[in-house]
């Protein structure tokens, strides 16, 4: 049983197995052994019984035998007479007979040659002539003297060839009757033959039987109950023609049993209809002919399926019996055939298995089923991780979005094995699609997992793989194409549309997936922007740095390839792009890189900030952002609104400006502002910031927070890195 290691799976179900028989061999030694005892005890009593009759008896011969010798010298005179009174009446019997009794030997002959030329109803005119003179010879010896055996022997050996005449009229009936379904067609004169020959022997069967209720006497070999023999020999019939069906084993074909349930419905459809047509004409109609076959037919195809179901069947051929079972056999196709129909209700059929048998074949298909899904699944996932490292870019859609083949892998699988659940009943069709999505969700978060460490790969060495921007936004298109083709199954396979917990799961799984990929490209981006963003807000930016115009080319670029992610993610991926770009641009203004010294650098910082906010805005507006582009953006123009104030006395109302634009301004960001601009001293600073506390109105509405998260370094932070920017510079002078 266990050669390979993929059988290790399968240890539970063999100790089962194993233990089940131990079970049942165990039940059968006790009931064994229980039989015996209660045999060995009434056979005690019957014992002791038959030794109380057995004195009784031993008392009464003593009686007997003395009477007997009291009254022998009677039965001895009598002698004489009673042997005149025997040899008169066979006399008598012989000359009424004796021109029966001289043709004997040539009737037997006669009868031999008709049976051999299967000329049966002629052979069993004269059988009946040779049995009507022994019966009649044997009825007046046993009238005259029922107790003369001798003679009764004596008749009963010269009609010896009789009773052969009988037995092989009988294996040329049956004979008939086993090559019935061939008969019918070619000659049914010679089944209506044996049929009637059989109808013939049952009335002498009941004439005798009467007969010996009122005589007590029955000739030898009655009654010969062929009607019932008829029967036995057409069950054993239809048993052999079922059982004889299977023409190939496992090893020679793998289809071998879809074959094997073709042929027996093939088999049974064609005799029926040939029983419905012609057969039921060759029988009295009091036989009930179709229906007796029907019956006989169906009890031998729910033997032959119960003998299959009880064999060790693969996972496919426990599909195949049971939709054959379940849904073949009383279909048009068999049982219920246009033909049939109007003969027999199948509805009235007892089931083929009994549910006990079809509930542990669907437990044993459910349990394979989980683990070869599981196998599966496991496969598709490692096929699909090598892709991932492929030097090519993987395949697009009609649409032009990169997929790989996963999804489709996957839910073929699905697809394949409903279908199959779908032709047993629609309750095990949605027991397989739960177990379907089920397994689908622990296979999102295994392929959440891998993608995890996809990432982390790549991060170690950003140069591989080649195409990982590629296969990441596959990866983010698969989860919307699984998340379509679950809903396609549910609407095509499930009687059920309402929400499930696992229908939530999977979709919690498929966000994070997707959106962490998202993630995952958008860090890409600014991995590469990184050094770009540190230019932003400091002297080199102020002197003239093109930071802005490369990240906005990188981004574009990036976002060329980013046009492959399907809706809703790639809007979602565009916000999320411009928002992290405009929070890293406030990030370095609250960094306070730069302090302004003059009016003239605040302005020309402002009027840089202003343009690069409208860079901004017609990048992402040409990317399609949404309708936060202006919103974000005007957050970067606003604050260089208040860089760009020239009137010290205004800055008050500029700040408010801001705040009441954007309420998630807090204390420090205020402070980190006006230390950027420069020429606002501590106590106006102080002053601002505790004016906009006490006249802070709440918000309105409900807007995306932009400042929540921005940090504002502390000053002896702030001071630090100064040193170190002025340390590092001098170094490098």
């Amino acid at each position: 049983m266990l050669q390979r290691s993929d059988q290790l799976d399968k240890v539970d179900q063999y100790r089962r197995r194993e233990a089940r028989k131990k079970a049942s061999v165990e039940a059968r030694l006790k009931a064994a052994i229980q039989s015996q005892l209660d045999g060995v005890r009434t056979g005690l009593s019957q014992l002791h019984t038959a030794l109380v009759d057995v004195k009784e008896i031993q008392s009464s011969l003593g009686d007997v035998s003395k009477d007997w010798r009291q009254s022998i010298n009677t039965i001895e005179s009598l002698k004489d007479v009673k042997d005149a009174v025997v040899q008169h009446s066979q006399l008598a019997s012989a000359v009424e007979n004796l021109k029966n009794i001289f043709s004997v030997p040539e009737i037997v002959a006669s009868t031999q040659q008709l049976i051999e030329q299967a000329d049966l109803l002629q052979a069993h005119r004269k059988l009946m002539e040779l049995e009507s003179s022994r019966d009649d010879l044997m009825y007046e010896q046993f009238r005259m003297d029922s107790r003369n055996t001798r003679d009764m022997q004596l008749i009963n050996i010269y009609f010896e060839d009789v009773q052969g005449l009988s037995d092989e009229l009988a294996k040329q009936l049956w004979m008939v009757l086993q090559r019935a379904m061939g008969t019918v067609r070619k000659d049914p004169t010679m089944l209506v033959s044996a049929v009637r020959i059989i109808e013939r022997e049952e009335k002498i069967d009941r004439r005798m039987v009467d007969r010996k209720k009122q005589t007590g006497f029955i000739p030898p070999g009655r009654p010969k109950r062929w009607k019932d023999k008829m029967f036995q020999v057409l069950e054993g019939t239809v048993s052999t023609r079922i059982e004889g069906t299977q023409a190939v084993t496992r090893e020679a074909d793998k289809m071998w049993l879809v074959r094997l349930l073709e042929i027996m419905r093939k088999y049974v459809l064609d005799d029926l209809i040939v029983v419905r047509n012609l057969m039921v004409q060759c029988f009295p109609p009091h036989y009930n002919t179709f229906d007796r076959f029907f019956s006989l037919y169906h009890c031998a195809v729910s033997t032959r399926v119960t003998e299959l179901a009880a064999e060790e069947l693969e996972a496919n051929e426990i599909v195949s019996l049971l939709t054959w079972v379940l849904n073949t056999y009383k279909s048009s196709e068999m049982m219920g055939h246009p033909e049939l129909r109007a003969e027999c209700d199948v509805n009235t059929l007892e089931p083929l298995l009994p549910q006990e048998v079809v509930d542990e074949l669907l437990s044993n298909y459910i349990q394979t089923f989980t683990s070869n899904i599981t196998g599966w699944l496991r496969k598709a996932l490692e096929t699909d991780k090598k892709d991932w490292q492929k030097e090519t870019e993987p395949e697009a859609d009609q649409d032009g979005f990169y997929q790989t083949t996963l999804p489709a892998i996957v839910f073929q699988m699905f697809e394949q094995n409903l279908q199959v659940a779908a032709q047993i009943d629609g309750d095990f069709r949605e027991q397989v699609l739960k177990l379907c999505l089920k397994q689908m969700n622990f296979f999102l978060l295994r392929y959440r997992e891998e993608v995890v460490v996809f990432k982390e790969e790549h991060l170690r060495d950003r140069q591989l793989p080649q195409c990982y921007v590629q296969y990441m936004i596959a990866i983010i298109n698969n989860c919307q194409t699984f998340r379509e083709s679950i809903n396609s199954l549910k609407r095509k396979y499930s009687a059920n549309p309402e929400h499930t917990d696992s229908d939530a799961a999977i979709e919690k799984t498929l966000n994070e997936v997707a959106k962490e990929g998202c993630q995952y490209l958008l860090d890409e981006v600014f991995l590469d922007l990184e050094n770009h963003l540190t230019e932003l807000l400091t002297r080199k930016w102020l002197g003239g740095s093109h930071a802005v115009d490369t990240i906005c080319v990188t981004v574009e670029d990036y976002f060329n390839d980013f046009n492959k992610i399907k809706n809703p993610f790639n809007q979602e991926m565009t916000g999320e792009a411009l928002r992290r770009v405009v929070v890293e641009y406030l990030k370095a203004v609250m960094q306070k890189r730069v302090t302004f010294k003059n009016a003239d650098e605040r302005r020309d910082g402002a009027e840089r900030m202003i343009k690069e906010a409208e860079q901004f805005r017609f990048l992402f507006q040409k990317l399609s952002a949404g309708e936060d582009t202006d919103r974000l953006c005007g957050a970067i123009a606003a604050i260089a609104e208040v860089f760009k104030l020239t009137d010290p006395t205004l800055l008050y109302l500029e700040v408010s400006t801001l705040v009441s634009k954007y309420p998630d301004i807090r204390e420090e960001h205020v402070q980190a502002l006006l230390a950027v601009r420069g020429d606002a001293s501590r106590e106006m600073r102080q002053m601002i910031v505790g004016t906009l506390n006490e006249n802070r109105a709440p918000p309105l509405g409900f807007a995306q927070p932009i400042f929540r998260n921005i940090p504002v370094p502390n000053i002896a932070m702030t001071t630090m890195t100064t040193m170190t920017s002025m340390a590092t510079a001098k170094l490098l002078k």
